[in-house]
Formats: C-alpha cells, sequence, structure tokens
C-alpha cells in the first residue's frame, strides 16, 4: 500500500511538472531563441542563382551552433503566394547579438503572423 502511495504520488507530480513545462515557454516564444555575446563573421558573398519559377531564395546565413558560428548556404524554398519571405538575421541589443530566424509574413509588414495583432492589414502603420 505504501509503495503504490509513493507511485501515485510520483506520477502525480510528473504531470504537474509537464503540464508546467507545457505552459512555461509560451511567455518567451516573442524572444529570440539565440543570444550571444560574440558578433557574427561578415556575411559570406554567395552568388544568387538565377530565379526558378515557383520558388524564393532563401540567401546563407550564419548560425549558432553552440560554440562557434556555422555557415548555412542559401537554398530554394518553394514559394508561398500571398507571402513575403524575410530571410534570418543577427541583431545586437545590448552588447549581445540575437538571432532572429527567416520566416514568412503574408502582410509585408515584418512582423512576423504569430506575433502580429492584425496579420492580414497590408495598411498597417
Amino acid at each position: 500500500m505504501k509503495k503504490l502511495a509513493v507511485t501515485l504520488v510520483m506520477g502525480a507530480a510528473s504531470f504537474l511538472t509537464l503540464g508546467t513545462a507545457a505552459v512555461a515557454p509560451t511567455s518567451a516564444m516573442a524572444q529570440p531563441a539565440v543570444s550571444v555575446h560574440v558578433a557574427p563573421p561578415p556575411p559570406r558573398h554567395e552568388p544568387m542563382p538565377p530565379p526558378r519559377r515557383g520558388y524564393v531564395w532563401a540567401p546563407g546565413h550564419y548560425e549558432w551552433n553552440g560554440h562557434r558560428y556555422v555557415w548555412n548556404r542559401g537554398n530554394w524554398m518553394r514559394e508561398r503566394p500571398g507571402y513575403a519571405y524575410r530571410a534570418p538575421e543577427w541583431r545586437e541589443r545590448e552588447g549581445r547579438w540575437e538571432y532572429h530566424s527567416g520566416r514568412w509574413d503574408n502582410d509585408h509588414d515584418g512582423v512576423p503572423n504569430r506575433y502580429d495583432r492584425r496579420p492580414d492589414d497590408p495598411n498597417r502603420s
């Protein structure tokens, strides 16, 4: 009986921990996932290939692998009609460099749709 009570308590604790973990990231979703003290190297020159019907060119960029910057070559992405592609970028903020991943934006205002209060308004000021 004592073993069953311990198992039930442990199970409840695990359930609460998982439930809390599922909610916790929502407050941090608007924050960049990567922030480092070291500035990224200058972008590499990468020739853009000729246009390809139905595709958008995503330029190469640096990503942080936890220890150093690693170059990711440019690639073709299938076009999403009505959306503009925003390339990944590094932004300096208070002495740290923050990585903002590439994204699709359907009203061309530069705000990722998941954070945009009016994602379908192209006349937003």
